[in-house]
């Protein structure tokens, strides 16, 4: 995927997360993602940075799903989903790592 084709699935999720805040009590939920200090809006970002915003945002909303439809069953999604994020959280620390010594 582009960045640009990112940045515009970031914030389908971002209209997704305020849609299901409408509903329900999220606030906690979200606390992964309002930690990264990443928005849509940020297209200085990079397009890992993005992308792991796009998978915490992912993750929580199906564990919001899950939460509030015991009855689906689709934990594995979720289970999925969380080893997206970790993973793309270890690529973004490697990419940063490597960043500060390329500027050093």
């Amino acid at each position: 995927m582009y960045k640009d084709e990112m940045i515009q699935m970031h914030q389908f999720l971002v209209y997704v997360l305020k849609y299901l805040e409408k509903n329900n009590e999220i606030q906690s939920s979200c606390s992964e993602y309002f930690s990264l200090n990443i928005s849509p809006h940020h297209i200085h970002r990079t397009k890992a940075e993005h992308k792991h915003a796009i998978f915490v945002l992912s993750n929580t909303i199906s564990e919001v799903i899950l939460n509030n439809n015991a009855d689906t069953g689709q934990s594995n999604v979720s289970t999925a989903l969380y080893e997206l994020v970790k993973r793309s959280r270890k690529e973004l620390k490697i990419e940063s790592d490597t960043i500060q010594v390329e500027s050093k």
